[in-house]
């Protein structure tokens, strides 16, 4: 008797003496706190240097550029003006690639984000033959690169006429924006609770009103982060616009593209051109990172 209870005083003992901790736990635990936040804060203004740096060159003379580097405006705050800017909205071949990147990424993202909803929603809840094998063949096309398609498409859109338009340029992001945004809504959609379709559905509702009233406002955070996805890749895409478009119809990057290579010393040009050509996306995700950051953690797992 006297043993058994020496025993379980030893046990409980052992018990008592808290688990040694690995030592590499507890070093991210004494460095979790004001040290890490200091630390990305500094990564994070690393990683803003070029992009301060573009702006203020894009606010300098070509004098001042050609002379000396752009953080000594931080000592001689004279440098600064807006010329570049004014000069930039005098070249008919900037603005006008502006407005047609405008022409480009809003059509091509509207039909992403409208069809794949659409196709979202009937193959999260609308029966019909075959409808998982056709999902299947929708994801499928995720892992086909956009440079398989460029030939073929451009000897297409050459017999129907529609190589070098800006149509061309839409239709061509929008097939390859569509297997993603059918995939992450379909996911998302998937996820509405049955019984709230059921009492639509028992209200009179038909489909596109349930879709219409019920699926599209649930469906809020997919959608823009779907919308900023697709807004991101038309904007800063190059390698489409290179190969779709001709001199009237090219967009805002292949028009700095050949700013480049024709002019290559109008920095007063390129530089203002650049910052206005990523201020703009950058914008609108900053505009709706709280959606995009939801949608994509909710649409990527069911």
């Amino acid at each position: 008797m006297t043993a058994t209870a020496e025993g379980v005083r030893k046990a409980d003992a052992v018990r008592a003496v808290p688990a040694r901790r690995p030592v590499g736990s507890r070093i991210v635990e004494k460095l979790g706190g004001g040290l890490v936040r200091v630390v990305l804060i500094v990564v994070g203004l690393f990683w803003l240097v070029p992009t301060i740096g573009l702006l203020v060159s894009s606010l300098r003379s070509p004098q001042d550029m050609s002379g000396s580097g752009w953080w000594t405006v931080f000592t001689e705050p004279s440098q600064l003006t807006v010329d570049s800017y004014r000069k930039l909205l005098e070249n008919p071949d900037i603005t006008g690639s502006l407005v047609n990147t405008v022409l480009i990424t809003v059509p091509a993202t509207l039909l992403v984000v409208v069809i794949g909803a659409l196709a979202g929603y009937a193959f999260a809840w609308m029966e019909f033959p075959g409808r998982d094998w056709w999902f299947l063949g929708v994801v499928s096309l995720l892992v086909v690169p956009v440079q398989v398609a460029l030939i073929p498409i451009a000897e297409l859109f050459g017999r129907i006429g529609l190589f070098g338009s800006i149509l061309g340029v839409i239709l061509f992001h929008t097939g390859f924006g569509l297997p993603f945004a059918v995939f992450l809504l379909r996911n998302f959609f998937a996820e509405i609770p049955r019984e709230l379709l059921e009492a639509a559905r028992l209200d009179g509702a038909g489909e596109l009103r349930l879709f219409a009233r019920v699926v599209m406002p649930l469906g809020g955070p997919a959608i823009a982060s779907l919308g900023i996805f697709q807004f991101l890749w038309v904007w800063n895409d190059m390698l489409v616009a290179l190969v779709f478009t001709k001199s009237g119809t090219q967009p805002i990057t292949v028009a700095l593209q050949t700013q480049v290579r024709q002019f290559g010393n109008n920095i007063d040009v390129l530089a203002p051109g650049a910052f206005l050509s990523m201020v703009i996306p950058l914008a609108v995700f900053f505009a709706f990172q709280r959606q995009f950051v939801t949608g994509v953690m909710a649409g990527a797992v069911k």
